[in-house]
């Protein structure tokens, strides 16, 4: 089964598990999102929307939100010293289909849970720790030793360059 999808001014084919990437679309990555212009549903049977199909809808799960590459903008107006560099990066969403959608149905797969991010360890104090936590902590195993550096090599003197012959100037070759 495929669908054509119109998002961001553009319209895309589109089948079950298809990667593309899309114009800038709000949602956090792992999340899921629908689009509802839906203009064609093909597979057994095609369905034709006037303008879209009704009912019909497309689920993606956002992989990435991203930029594309610069593009440089250069103008220049000859004889006038007039000069402008512009760069410009569009802005991306790269999706996956999971699901195309007929007769108003809600998608069924939902959104990844979001993986917590771990708090890190409160940086410790300068001063020694109280006896009863020393007890209580393990003691820290000491750093391995650090390799011992390689010995230099000397430093080999700069090539020279051959002599050249001295000519009496640009005149004929005898």
């Amino acid at each position: 089964m495929f669908a054509v999808i119109r998002t961001g001014g553009k319209q895309y084919r589109v089948a079950a598990e298809d990667v593309l990437q899309v114009a800038k679309v709000k949602g956090d990555p792992g999340e899921i999102i629908q689009f509802g212009d839906v203009l064609v549903v093909g597979g057994d049977n095609v369905t034709l929307g006037v303008p879209t199909v009704a009912g019909a809808s497309v689920a993606a799960e956002v992989l990435e939100q991203g930029r594309g590459p610069k593009i440089i903008a250069f103008k220049k107006r000859r004889r006038k010293n007039s000069r402008r560099k512009r760069g410009h990066r569009q802005e991306f969403t790269l999706v996956r289909v999971t699901e195309i959608l007929t007769d108003g149905a809600k998608p069924t797969k939902t959104a990844r849970p979001k993986s917590e991010a771990r708090p890190k360890p409160a940086p410790e104090t300068a001063a020694e720790p109280a006896e009863d936590d020393a007890e209580a902590t393990p003691a820290r195993a000491p750093r391995a030793k650090a390799k011992p550096k390689a010995a230099k090599k000397p430093a080999k003197a700069p090539a020279r360059k051959p002599e050249k012959k001295k000519s009496g100037g640009k005149g004929k070759k005898k």
